[in-house]
């Protein structure tokens, strides 16, 4: 495919582990993280500009080019991420899932800076309670979000 294009597709996306279960833990996370970003670094057109998060989400920066269905490559990276983990942490159960869907918000290369500092201090601003609403959104399929009303 031609190359014929200039874009400046700047995305912050997020999403949860499965039930919002603290299942990033000190052991899991680092692992998580170096996989995403080495794969996005290598990536051809994605750059990649942060990675953070708490226990129970990631959060991610990155810079896509116009070519890509975002929801066919979000589904992507959520599905290689945790088979990459659970390979190399190499139990028998799968001690990283994802739960069903994302949030992904568009912005501005000016605001660059500013969302790069706001996923890099996630830890912070949760503790703090001081986290940015638009970006800690994610979407959950309807059944799911009926079944925990149920419950």
């Amino acid at each position: 495919m031609a190359h014929n294009y200039y874009s400046e597709i700047n995305l912050h996306i997020t999403w949860h582990t499965k039930d919002s279960l603290p299942l990033l833990t000190p052991t899991v996370e680092p692992l998580l993280h170096r996989y995403i970003k080495q794969r996005l670094i290598n990536e051809k057109g994605v750059f990649f500009h942060e990675i953070g998060g708490i226990e129970t989400h990631v959060h991610l920066v990155v810079a896509v080019p116009p070519t890509i269905s975002v929801s066919e490559w979000i589904g992507q990276l959520k599905g290689a991420s945790a088979h990459e983990v659970n390979q190399q942490i190499g139990l028998r159960d799968k001690p990283l899932q994802w739960q069903t869907g994302y949030g992904v918000v568009s912005f501005g290369t000016g605001d660059l800076d500013w969302v790069k500092e706001y996923v890099r201090n996630q830890q912070r601003h949760h503790a703090e309670g001081k986290t940015f609403d638009r970006l800690e959104r994610f979407a959950v399929i309807e059944e799911e979000q009926d079944a925990r009303e149920r419950a």
